[in-house]
Formats: structure tokens, sequence, C-alpha cells
């Protein structure tokens, strides 16, 4: 249990590891890739170690050193396997959705599987995508969830439907595997698409290995056969979701926070428009060409729709706590799929500290400047409600948070940087 220590008039300046999203799809492309790619500004944490684990078993050839991995990569052509493989990929749903397509374009048969939270995570609308282009691929337990078997000889490719409405990272997975599809691949996304920002993430990293993606806004994606991605060097910018529980440390304890390695001016990370929803709370924020930094100020409530900056939720419910007035979220249904149903628990945890939050469909209403006061609080294994509810606990003592190592999930560097401020 990690008790956090409140904290005023903060005055730091943390440099930020690089891109969880970025390390998971910079790993993959490079796994494509024939020859051998550098990747500096790795972030090596529990999530991008079982990419990793799973790219080896390929026969991918890595190496790590501090923030650095080199790899080797096969061409697309992948080492048959003999009997059934098994993939286990702890609570990474990232892995299990991006690799669901990767491991299709080897030759075997993979079970891939993980521990009980990711067994109630959907993958079913990229299994039918999936079987669509060719590949042989279910559920067991015919639940729309994991554990998914493929059966696979590469994939055939053609046109797939899909809906963009629980998960952006389906779409991300056709994505990194289509240039080796054999007829290419051509996606229609229908009902709108969730976090559209992690797709454009994709499509940069593809393009920097050498794939254009040519695409219609969010609505039409192809990706031509015959296209290979081509082993090169490149640098992994830093975590901007990351980034933002420093910016919301400033926020509520007060004081100036400078991030490092974060380009708000050219990132493709989504996230970054939380620097918007601060401004709007009442924060001044500097932007530099690599850096970050944001002062306190008096805050205030906001409405806001969230839609693509999922992740940002939970910062923003830590802040709206101490913010004057009403603060809506919205438009956020697909949060109940992640790590946690987080609008659940949000509104439990929040709650057990004071707060008064209204849980709703599709978001949450939180009502700021209340009393509030110190507690155990449960992360629900989650790694974005640790991180958190160690922001109430600067401005609120006695905040104490059980499972606080479930952020190694995305950031294993955490504690350390925050006991930093």
């Amino acid at each position: 249990m990690k008790e956090i220590k409140p904290v005023t008039n903060i005055n730091s300046t943390i440099r930020m590891p690089g891109s969880k999203s970025i390390s998971h799809r910079s790993a993959i492309a490079s796994g494509l890739a024939m020859g051998e790619s550098k990747l500096t500004g790795f972030l090596a944490c529990e999530d991008t170690l079982y990419t990793i684990s799973v790219l080896k078993e390929l026969g991918v050839e890595i190496s790590a050193e501090e923030e650095t991995l080199e790899v080797k990569g096969m061409g697309g052509e992948f080492t048959p396997m003999q009997g059934r493989r098994e993939f286990y990929l702890g609570n990474s749903g990232t892995s299990m959705r991006l690799l669901l397509s990767t491991v299709s374009l080897a030759k075997g048969e993979f079970l891939l599987t993980g521990n009980p939270q990711i067994l109630k995570r959907p993958v079913e609308e990229l299994v039918d995508a999936l079987n669509q282009l060719g590949v042989e691929a279910f559920c067991l337990e015919q639940n729309g969830c994991p554990p998914v078997l493929v059966r696979s000889r590469g994939i055939k490719g053609g046109k797939v439907t899909i809906s963009g409405q629980k998960s952006s990272q389906y779409l991300s997975s056709l994505l990194l595997s289509g240039p080796y599809a054999e007829k290419g691949i051509e996606i229609e996304v229908t009902g709108g698409l969730v976090s559209g920002p992690y797709v454009d993430i994709t499509i940069e990293v593809m393009r920097e290995f050498g794939v254009s993606v040519f695409r219609d806004g969010y609505r039409y994606f192809r990706v031509p056969a015959g296209g290979r991605y081509v082993p090169c060097q490149f640098a992994i910018e830093g975590d901007v979701s990351a980034a933002s529980y420093f910016w919301a440390a400033a926020a509520v304890a007060g004081g100036i926070i400078t991030t490092e390695n974060i380009r708000p001016h050219t990132t493709g990370q989504g996230d970054i428009g939380f620097l918007e929803i601060l401004q709007q709370m009442g924060c001044r924020v500097e932007r530099e060409m690599d850096r970050v930094t944001v002062y306190g100020g008096p805050l205030s409530g906001i409405d806001a729709d969230m839609e693509a900056m999922p992740d940002q939720v939970p910062t923003l419910a830590s802040i709206a706590l101490f913010a004057d007035g009403k603060t809506s979220i919205r438009n956020v249904p697909h949060l109940r799929f992640k790590e946690s149903d987080r609008l659940k628990a949000i509104a439990l945890e929040w709650s057990k500290l004071g707060g008064q939050v209204e849980e709703l469909t599709d978001g949450l209403v939180i009502c700021g400047g209340g009393r509030l006061h110190g507690g155990p609080v449960e992360s629900h294994d989650d790694h974005r409600l640790a991180m958190s509810l160690a922001v109430v606990g600067l401005k609120v003592p006695g905040v104490k948070i059980r499972n606080e190592s479930c952020v190694n999930k995305s950031l294993p560097q955490f504690w350390k940087l925050w006991d930093s401020l």
C-alpha cells in the first residue's frame, strides 16, 4: 500500500520516458521489417515487454540495453511453428489486440491469453475481421473475449468492415499487418471511431518504416499489397499520457512542473489536447519545442467531451475534485472496457474520499470543492487509476493506494518520479 505525501508549491522538472503506444507499434513494425532497426527511447514496461516476448517467440532477434532496442526483423516471414504455441499477455490489452493480426501472418496454431482481467476485454470484432481476411480465429469461450485461438497460414487480405465504437486498436492491429496481407487490405469503419489519434500514431509509425496508408479521414483505410517495412533508426518521443499526471500535480498542488522530452508542437499523441483542458480550468501552459511547463492556478469546473482522450479521464476526474463548480465528463462509454470499468471504479473510489461523483452511462459528473478526507482506496489493478489517485493525495492527507505496483504496466518509474516531487 502506497501512502501519498501531500505537497504544496511544487517546482520540479521531470524527464518523461518514451511513449508506450509508440513503443508497441515501432517494435512490431521493426519486427516485420527485413533487417536491423534501432529504437531509442523505448519504454520497457510490463505491456511492451509482453509484445517483445511474442515477437521473440516468432523468431525476431531483439536485444535491449537501457532505453535502446535493437531489432533484427524477418520481413514478415516468421519461423513456422509445430504444435500449438501459447502466448501469455498478462493484462496488456494493447499487446492482445495488436498482436492478434501480427501472429496471423505466421504459420501455425497460436493461443493468445492472459490474466483474469484481460479475459473480460472484448476482441470479437477484431477476430471477426481477421476471419473476413482469411484467417481462422475464434474466442475459445465464445464470449467475444480472450483466450483467442489463431490457426493461420498468413493473411489473405481483401475488404473488411469493422466498427470503431469500442476500440481504435482493432483498426491499428489490421493496419500494422496490412502490408504483408497477400492481397492488401481495405477497411471501412462504421459508426465513427473512438480514440482516433491512436490510429494516427499507428499510421505515422508505419510511415517512418516506409509504408504509406491511403485513407479517407477515419472512415476508410487501404494498405496495398506488396509494401514492406524498411528497417531504420527510430527515436521514440516522451509519453504524453504519463506526463499528464505531473501536469495535474501542478494544477492541484500549485506551483510549476516542467516535463522534458515532450514535443507539444509536433507530437501525434492525442493526449496533448489535455493541455487545453488544463488551460480551460485555469492553469497557465507554456509549450516549447521539446518540453511543456504547467503553472497551477485557481481551478474551475468545465464540460468536456473526452472521446478522443479517454486515458485522460481519470486524470481530469482527480483535478475536478479541487475545481470550483461542476465538471462534466462525457462521450466515453468505451472506458468500461479498459483495465477496469473506469467509470464505475472512479465513482466508487473518489466517493470513498468524500468526492461527489455521479456515474453516467457514458461519463461522470464531479462536483468540486467538497470536504475530502484520506483513507485506503483500491487501484482495481488499473495503472491509470493508481496514478490519478496519487494526484488526489498531493492535496488530501492520508490517501493510501492498494496494489500500487500496477503502475508497472505502463510506467515502472512512476513512483520514483512522483516521490521526487
